[in-house]
């Protein structure tokens, strides 16, 4: 095991970019977008001196408490099987747990729920896994959909949606809502309307400037679609694009021209992106856990399902406890104070 250092940052990116596990927020800009975060990278080769695994791992102080929380988002890239590589990038991980006085030791790896051999390995090396969770409540969804693009065409992937999805893509461009794909002072437009989404839908948004670190650090990996009708932007959209994979990280539409559907136009547009690059799969992110008419995020489940992608649980947390006392005063803490904020989103509805 070995740390992160500039000397292997082109081995350590390229290994994730090739590998299927590889994740955007595996690799060491992202830690730059999280910049209120430490960013360490744990790097374990095989005996001809070949990386085999990698964790991104970000670390961040407890308010007022002598205590730092660990969280490798979408990490471990690695052959999940390969218990020894696991074992190594755990061991790697809780060393530096010592180093940084962490409490917990948080994953959540892009690893389906129903992979037992998984599971016991990471039980094996003291992980709890946390299945229970509600729809949005972890830090990465447990729930999303996605879609298969690999060698498919524009037509093919157009002839896959759901007639209605289909039918309210040819709605926007019947309108002509033009879709296009911006700089980053295109923000400036993005955000205004993603506030207007927030207020509508009751969700946290981001003020500009996350935004604008997120471009300068993820760059050419990251895509800012606008959709103007008349010249006036009436919806928006965020992706990012790393290996195999394209995924659609923020959305937002005015309150005004939803009849014209710019958000089916700009999310085939981004599909579009995951076609020309050659990736192998295009992802919707956060679902709730059902399809329940009477959840207040069935219409984000209705939106993505329309375009046909497969419904996947990931495991959920894996959470190994450094400090139990610790862990037990602040996790209450963060239930309590979520608990507290769902009351008031509910009230708002």
């Amino acid at each position: 095991m070995e740390l992160y250092t500039e000397k292997s940052a082109v081995e350590f990116k390229e290994f994730i970019r090739n590998h299927p596990k590889g994740h955007y927020l595996q690799i060491a800009e992202w830690g730059k977008v999280k910049k209120d975060w430490k960013w360490e990278g744990i790097i374990v080769r095989n005996d001809e001196g070949k990386i085999v695994g990698t964790l991104s791992v970000l670390i961040r102080k407890v308010p007022m408490l002598p205590y730092s929380l660990m969280y490798a988002p979408r990490g471990p890239v690695c052959d999940v099987h390969d218990a020894d590589t696991f074992k190594k990038l755990a061991n790697g991980a809780k060393e530096l747990a010592k180093q940084y006085n962490c409490y917990m030791i948080k994953m959540d790896p892009d690893i389906l729920a129903s992979d037992e051999e998984f599971i016991k390995i990471a039980k094996d090396n003291g992980f709890v896994i946390k299945s229970d969770s509600k729809d949005f409540d972890g830090i990465q969804p447990k729930y999303v959909f996605r879609l298969d693009v690999e060698g498919k065409t524009e037509e093919e992937m157009m002839a896959s949606f759901h007639s209605k999805t289909r039918y309210n893509i040819r709605v926007a461009i019947k309108n002509k809502v033009e879709v296009k794909v911006c700089t980053k002072e295109a923000l400036k437009e993005f955000v205004p309307i993603m506030e207007v989404t927030g207020g509508r839908d009751s969700f946290i948004t981001r003020p500009i400037e996350y935004f604008e670190n997120m471009s300068d650090k993820l760059g050419e990996n990251m895509r800012i679609y606008m959709a103007y009708f008349e010249g006036m932007p009436i919806a928006g959209a965020i992706a990012t694009a790393f290996g195999d994979k394209v995924w659609y990280m923020y959305g937002a539409s005015a309150n005004v021209h939803r009849n014209k559907m710019p958000n089916y136009l700009v999310q085939f547009e981004m599909i579009k992106w995951a076609l020309e690059l050659g990736c192998k799969t295009y992802d919707f992110r956060g679902i709730p856990a059902s399809e329940d008419p009477t959840n207040p995020l069935y219409g984000i489940y209705r939106f993505k399902k329309g375009f046909n992608p497969v419904f996947t649980e990931f495991v959920g947390d894996l959470d190994y406890i450094c400090k139990p006392f610790a862990f037990n005063l602040i996790e209450k803490g963060i239930a309590s104070f979520r608990k507290i904020r769902r009351k008031l989103r509910t009230k708002k509805r």
